[in-house]
């Protein structure tokens, strides 16, 4: 039957199924085939192999050349930030020193030289609408503030605060100290504030509307600031005293402990250049002010031992440790913001030329501020709390007897001049040589925009140069201050760059969009110029 169906079924043998021992035959080879490579698999995936496949494993960097170039960047910016950061600081610390020194130098002979004035004005006549000119009435304020100050600090007994902090457990001295630091931060913040009032009360023109309590009251409150701040500064440097002469150095090795936890607390936050402007001007202020009281310190503990040198080598690791310390914590600080918030090394650079603009600036003919108040807005140093406090350190540990004595002094006094004329001299060579690098020094030299009285500029030239008039409007406000200005508020209300911008035909929308290019362009620097020490800046994260 089989042999019958086999040519006539389906159409033909052609297209008939393969005979069943074929087919069986096929896939027996098939198998026996997948059984075969089953098992060289794994004899290739043996020990000897896997070794083998590690050991001789390669792979090329120069596929994600990008990334390792910028990791490499990123050591090397950690390598320079030590350099360019003490760079940054030393030069910060001598502006410190400068107007530090003025309090001691120069402050007397001006305050002097203003009393002077006051004295012989009749004998020369009134020529001037003023008694005095206004830097000269901030000098004799300042002046009349340190003397009063000086002794107020006389009623305050360093001895039994000494005994009195020394009394205290370790833990909680270091919770003192720490008050201590978060207070002097809030009191320079309001205390320059205070001080800027009342310069402003005493030297405002007469002419305009009341809107003060009077000189009297704002005098009162710079007086109580001062002599605040000072016994406050007075408890820092008491506590570290203490922690010099404790036995066992522990509460020594605990203040200093603290300079490390300020890594924690700033290294991981987000923070811009602005931002990283104003901690390296905390920093500077905060080193300059602990050499203070290291001196401070070390006068107090010269006295107590009659002024023996071999007590001094005693001091000398302590104070190196101390300074060690505090420069050590900069560097990984700043360091470690720097890498982590991609910013380059070359922007320390650019904080010395906004300080020393600052200093070149002050030194113009119509400058608007003190120097030592310019430092102290942007750095957050106000000098006269600790001048008043060193004055009453060295009054008490230095007996001044006989003739000898006096003309010790005399010298002395004449030194300290040499040294800040010297350190001025230095300073503004060195500053007008950082604002030329920064070519921020048509800033300075830029006279201001002229215009007639009651008449707006001619649209035409805001066309043709809206840089221009920005830089010098920028530098108007920085470099020249007005003789009367009174006669001036008219032409800069009606001259405003917002007036003409609001004016504008659509046909100048072009113009205006460049304009406002160009002022983006331009306001990083302004930016800088602009942040003090205690100016809030935007965080944003981009």
């Amino acid at each position: 039957r089989g042999e019958a169906e086999q040519p006539g079924g389906g159409g033909g043998g052609r297209h008939g199924p393969p005979p069943a021992p074929q087919h069986t035959e096929t896939l027996g080879f098939y198998e026996s085939d997948r059984r075969r490579e089953r098992r060289r698999s794994r004899a290739e995936l043996s020990l000897l192999r896997f070794l083998s496949a590690e050991l001789t494993r390669g792979y090329f960097l120069e596929h994600n050349e990008a990334k390792y170039t910028e990791r490499r960047e990123r050591v090397y910016t950690c390598m320079r930030i030590p350099r360019e950061l003490e760079k940054l600081m030393v030069f910060g610390i001598f502006l410190c020193l400068d107007a530090f020194l003025y309090v001691f130098t120069l402050l007397p002979l001006r305050v002097f030289l203003a009393l002077f004035r006051l004295f012989t004005l009749p004998c020369y006549g009134l020529r001037d609408r003023r008694l005095l000119q206004p830097a000269q009435v901030c000098d004799i304020l300042k002046g009349v503030i340190l003397v009063i100050c000086y002794f107020m600090m006389h009623y305050v007994d360093y001895s039994m605060m000494y005994h009195l902090i020394r009394g205290q457990s370790v833990i909680k001295l270091y919770i003192i100290y720490n008050m201590l630091e978060v207070a002097d931060r809030l009191f320079s913040s309001f205390g320059q504030d205070i001080l800027d009032a009342l310069y402003w009360t005493a030297t405002e023109p007469k002419e305009r509307k009341r809107a003060h309590i009077g000189v009297i009251p704002h005098f009162f409150m710079a007086v109580l600031y001062v002599f605040l701040h000072a016994i406050l500064i007075m408890v820092q440097a008491t506590t570290l005293n203490v922690a010099f002469n404790s036995h066992n150095k522990s509460l020594l090795t605990i203040m200093m402990s603290n300079n490390f936890v300020e890594i924690k607390g700033s290294v991981f936050k987000k923070f811009e250049k602005n931002n990283l402007f104003q901690m390296s001007n905390s920093d500077i202020k905060e080193r300059f002010t602990n050499y203070v009281l290291l001196l401070i310190v070390c006068l107090r503990n010269m006295e107590q031992f009659s002024w023996n040198p071999d007590h001094l080598w005693v001091l000398f690791p302590d104070v190196c440790m101390v300074i060690a310390s505090e420069t050590a914590v900069d560097i990984v600080k700043h360091a470690f913001i720097t890498k982590f918030n991609d910013i380059t090394a070359d922007v320390y650079s650019e904080y010395r030329a906004s300080l020393a603009f600052d200093l070149v600036s002050s030194r113009q003919k119509n400058a608007y501020t003190d120097y030592s108040d310019s430092v102290a807005r942007r750095m957050g140093f106000i000098p006269l709390p600790l001048a008043v406090l060193l004055i009453r350190v060295v009054t008490s540990s230095i007996k001044v007897q006989g003739i000898l004595s006096y003309a010790c002094v005399i010298l002395f006094y004449l030194g300290l001049i040499s040294l800040k004329v010297l350190n001025s001299i230095v300073l503004l060579g060195k500053s007008c040589q950082y604002v030329k690098e920064a070519k921020m020094e048509e800033k300075l030299f830029n006279p201001p925009p002229a215009s007639a009285p009651g008449k707006p500029p001619n649209k035409s030239q805001n066309k043709c140069k809206p840089s221009q008039s920005t830089e010098e409007n920028l530098s108007a406000s920085v470099t020249s201050q007005p003789v009367h200005p009174k006669e001036n508020v008219i032409p800069l209300l009606v001259a405003s760059s917002s007036d003409q911008f609001l004016t504008t035909p659509d046909g100048d929308e072009k113009d205006i969009t460049q304009e406002s290019s160009e002022l983006k362009h331009r306001s990083s620097k302004k930016d800088l110029l602009e942040v003090d020490r205690f100016t809030i800046c935007g965080n944003r994260i981009d």
